[in-house]
């Protein structure tokens, strides 16, 4: 069930890539007197529309096995404040701008949300350990359509990129455009841990040396990985499909782009054990042509001067709002 929270955190928090942060109203829930941390053109942010942000926000980095240090709690908090401010900005800039959200499109995208869950009762749990209701979220939904619409119609509508600067952008960044080689490798892995002794050591050596035999005999690779390998791709005959490099430890690494398709390595030792490796594959390094990027890379920079737009607009509606701000710099 943590990975589903974990990713309905992501979808809660995502947000055209202008803010990072959840909005987090209760429209019409709010309670006289409770405590703020801001109040935006005379609309309230309160104490726990700032504690749940913050909150979900705990829930991810535990997640992740992470923990923040006092400046990074911090500098999040602030962010998370800021954020709270400029989304109750432009989702004012909405209202203003007359912007109508279809109803059909909060309950679809509802909808959307539940699915990314076995059934109901697993979906109110979620909800329920973050501490909000189906009627916070579909508010929510709600107002986050109405910035998107708000934005769309501002800003992304009247955005254009030529093909002329799709084109200026990727020679002037050929690096962004290249597939490095690659190698598809089986492997036979022995287990002996660092830290084991001399008599380990050499029992596991002693093993990966017969099998090595198995193998220079013309024994079938992919059959004696399954019935002697100690690496879970033992069940897929060793196939570790394809990697570029760093994404292996370094002697292993070296060892698997040395060999041609074919060739079986002599005995590696990692940090791991000792393995025996079967190169299968190797791609050469390559270029994406630009006919073949075009269209994600009109669309990335698109994203990218909108947000640009957005950010520098909403600069400007905090010169002339009027904000104030109760929050505590102590977390």
């Amino acid at each position: 069930m943590k990975v589903k929270y974990f990713r309905f955190f992501c979808i809660l928090v995502a947000f055209a890539g202008v803010t990072w942060t959840v909005q987090s109203l209760w429209a019409g829930q709010k309670e006289t007197g409770e405590a703020k941390v801001a109040i935006v053109n005379g609309s309230p942010i309160t104490q726990r529309d700032f504690d749940r942000e913050i909150n979900v926000f705990e829930k991810r980095f535990s997640n992740r096995k992470k923990s923040l240090t006092g400046d990074q709690r911090q500098a999040l908090r602030q962010q998370v404040l800021d954020s709270l401010i400029n989304r109750e900005l432009l989702y004012q800039e909405s209202v203003k701008s007359g912007i109508k959200v279809d109803e059909a499109a909060v309950n679809e995208q509802l909808n959307t949300l539940k699915k990314n869950f076995s059934n109901e009762e697993d979906f109110n749990k979620a909800l329920h350990s973050m501490n909000l209701s189906e009627a916070f979220l579909t508010s929510q939904i709600r107002r986050d359509l109405a910035i998107s619409q708000f934005i769309e119609t501002r800003f992304t509508a009247n955005t254009k990129i030529s093909d002329k600067e799709a084109r200026e952008y990727y020679d002037q960044h050929p690096d962004l455009f290249r597939n490095p080689e690659e190698v598809k490798v089986r492997h036979i892995l022995i287990k002996v841990s660092p830290e084991a002794d001399a008599p380990q050591k050499a029992a596991a050596r002693k093993k990966i040396e017969e099998i090595q035999q198995k193998v220079k005999k013309g024994g079938d690779f992919g059959k004696l990985a399954k019935e002697y390998s100690q690496c879970p791709s033992s069940s897929r005959g060793g196939d570790l499909g394809y990697f570029k490099r760093g994404q292996m430890v370094k002697s292993f690494e070296d060892a698997a782009f040395a060999l041609d398709p074919g060739q079986v390595s002599g005995i590696v030792e990692t940090r791991f054990g000792y393995h025996i490796i079967k190169s299968e594959d190797k791609k050469p390094p390559t270029v994406i042509a630009f006919d073949q990027i075009k269209e994600k890379l009109v669309q990335h920079l698109k994203q990218s001067r909108v947000q640009e737009k957005v950010v520098a607009y909403v600069e400007e509606l905090n010169k002339k709002a009027k904000v104030e701000r109760f929050m505590k710099d102590t977390p």
